[in-house]
């Protein structure tokens, strides 16, 4: 899920060429590009060698049909098929046409935004060589290197005095593995893989995603409750019958995405334009960013809307 521009250079609306456009979950990705304001955007027509030349023609009709009058409408839009390898050096050209990489800030406090995490031993393995627990994620400023004392914010839930209290988790960067290789430091662009001296108890099955490392006490607040500035799409787009997006409404549950992580909050007070919602599972961010809000319709959430934390 999108949840802010801030994070993201561009992005690439994948279409596939074997299914009528638009896709309702196509129409809810492109509605997520519009809401966060995310203006280079690739379109790829994917699996064109399974279909035949008039079809994928008729479907490139009807992608431009879609996209017109939206944030996307002077895309270029590239049919590819990955599996024989057809334009695929003609999507890298617009890549780099469209999304240049931005000029990055070296001196910027690093911030790594925690997508998965791992145990990497194997079970039975000896004691001596068990290894530190690895987090995975992208790096969306700064230059983290090895020898790196970091933190990890919100951290490890524990139970103090008949109370949940988040404790921020300290260790030492061991190893970074950017693109398959290991690198004494890394810069933003691309995902990494990040060894720790924690136990890697804490990091096994994704325990530490949606939380941030940075260098330690230089991490955004954690926020157990959040007001932020909404603003609501008309419809629903995600569903196959498009419904009227009713105002937030006081004690009512939704699913916030902020960065990587994904929590559920209750609204507790409600104004025109903002709304301020207890979280269950806290999160780490900066004033400012973007957080997709979802609301529960049927059996699936779906999006309705984004926030803007602190306003």
């Amino acid at each position: 899920m999108l949840s802010g521009s801030a994070l993201m250079d561009g992005a690439m609306l994948v279409i596939a060429a074997s299914e009528k456009c638009p896709q309702p979950q196509t129409k809810e990705h492109l509605m997520a590009l519009e809401l966060v304001g995310i203006k280079k955007i690739v379109i790829v027509q994917s699996k064109i060698d399974v279909i035949s030349q008039k079809e994928a023609m008729d479907n490139y009709q009807e992608i431009k049909a879609f996209i017109k009058g939206t944030i996307a409408e002077n895309a270029p839009i590239i049919p590819v098929s990955s599996q024989k390898e057809i334009n695929m050096g003609a999507l890298v050209q617009a890549l780099d046409q469209v999304i240049p990489e931005p000029e990055r800030d070296p001196n910027a406090e690093p911030l790594m935004l925690i997508a998965r995490s791992f145990d990497v031993n194997k079970p039975g393995c000896n004691w001596k060589d068990v290894k530190g627990g690895v987090v995975g994620g992208s790096l969306i400023r700064g230059i983290l290197r090895e020898d790196d004392k970091i933190e990890i914010r919100p951290g490890r839930q524990m139970q103090v005095e008949n109370r949940i209290k988040w404790i921020p988790i300290t260790t030492t960067v061991t190893s970074i593995n950017a693109g398959s290789k290991d690198v004494e430091a890394a810069t933003p662009g691309g995902l990494l893989g990040v060894g720790t001296r924690l136990d890697p108890a804490l990091t096994k099955s994704d325990a530490l995603a949606g939380q941030v490392l940075g260098h330690e006490g230089k991490l955004p607040p954690v926020w157990e409750k959040i007001r932020c500035r909404v603003t609501l799409m008309e419809r629903v787009v995600g569903a196959t019958s498009e419904l009227i997006i009713e105002p937030l409404k006081h004690s009512e549950p939704l699913m916030l995405s902020v960065g990587t992580a994904v929590t559920v909050g209750v609204v507790t007070n409600t104004k025109k334009d903002g709304v301020e919602i207890q979280l269950k599972r806290p999160v780490c961010a900066e004033e400012g960013s973007r957080i997709a809000i979802s609301r529960q319709v049927g059996a699936r959430w779906r999006l309705i809307g984004m926030g803007v934390l602190g306003e």
